[in-house]
This record gives C-alpha cells, structure tokens and sequence, in this order.
C-alpha cells in the first residue's frame, strides 16, 4: 500500500465518526496526496468505501493490522469531486414504528456483528456490500415501501441511493438509525425494549 502523506486515527470511534474526522482531514492534504484512516469499527469499511465513492476521491484499499483497519484514500482534484448529496425520502423513528404494524420492508445495513448485538425484531441483516446481490434477487419488491436502517443514517443513506438507481423508487431512510433507537430490540437471548448497546463515540 502506498506510503500515506496523513493519518488520522478514529479506533474507538463508531458510525459516523470515522467518517466525520476523514471528509475533514481530507481537505488538509493536497490532491493527489494520501491519507491513512485508522478504525476499529468493522463498519468503516464499508462506510469508507461509499463515502470515496460518492465524493469522487480515490478508495486504494484497506489494510486489516489486528483490530485495527488502515483505510487509504487518495485524494482527488477540486474539479473531480461531487458534492455529498443525501437521498431525498427519510423517515422518523416514529414514522417506522406507524408502518411496522403494517407488513412493510426493513433492510438493517449495518455489519453482521453489529445486527447480531441488536436489531429491530421485523429487520433484515442485508450488509452494505452485499445490497447489490439483494436487488437482484428481489426485483419483484421494486414497487413496495421500503426503510432502510443502519447505525447513524450514513450507511443506509448509501444504500437507498442505490436501490434508487436499481428501480426501487419507495425507499427510506431512517435517518436517526439504531443509535437513537428506542423501539423493541432482538438481541441474542430474547426481545426487549430500549436502544442497542453500541461502542465508544465522541
């Protein structure tokens, strides 16, 4: 991997931290340049990999160093870059809770550890990286309503953008995601009531 010019460090750090530190540290490089982003949140991967392609600067891999992943990112010219646009339809938890007493979609897009610590019960597990292979085998819910969760609204936002692109024109996402979630919650040993534990933010 290609010797980084700035590093930023976000171990510790949870969705959407890492990704809040690098759009700033992006900036403080030169294009062309590289910056090393350090996490320990397993979801960066993808986070990091959706952000770099929806802005237009360059993702050249990560790196997985014990807990720890070395995400490097090259960054692009001012005229190589687009704005980060959020997908237009949103839904409020109180919104989700109204249709969940229908029968209606819920991807949760987070990582399988993160779904499996805790989830909405009606949830399901559909990792960023592998919405593409969903939309394939689900063509047939092009015209339902569908929410997308995640852990803070970044992920799913991704995600709805391309089930938009693939047809799916009802998508929504749950922009305060599971870190403000007060709703029933599956964990591993039953369901209950309250928000998921999650990992250190600052």
């Amino acid at each position: 991997m290609q010797e980084a010019n700035k590093t930023v460090d976000c171990q510790g750090l949870s969705c959407p931290m890492p990704i809040v530190k690098t759009k700033r540290a992006i900036t403080e490089i030169h294009p062309g340049q590289v910056l090393e982003v350090l996490a320990t949140d397993p979801g960066s991967v993808a986070d990091v990999q959706s952000w770099t392609r929806r802005t237009g600067h360059e993702y050249l891999g990560t790196v997985e160093d014990g807990p720890t992943f070395k995400h490097y990112i090259r960054r692009a010219a001012l005229e190589q870059t687009e704005p980060d646009k959020k997908h237009p339809l949103t839904a409020s938890h109180e919104t989700l809770l109204a249709a969940m007493e229908q029968d209606v979609q819920l991807l949760d897009v987070r990582e399988p550890l993160e779904y499996a610590a805790g989830h909405i019960p009606s949830a399901v597990s559909v990792p960023l990286g592998q919405i593409k292979n969903w939309i394939t085998e689900h063509q047939h819910l092009a015209q339902q309503k569908i929410f997308v969760v995640c852990h803070s609204g970044n992920r799913s936002d991704t995600a709805c953008k391309i089930l938009h692109e693939h047809g799916f024109h009802r998508v929504f996402n749950v922009v305060e995601g599971m870190r403000k979630w007060t709703g029933p919650i599956q964990v591993p040993n039953g369901t209950h009531s309250g928000p998921a534990s999650h990992s250190k933010e600052s």
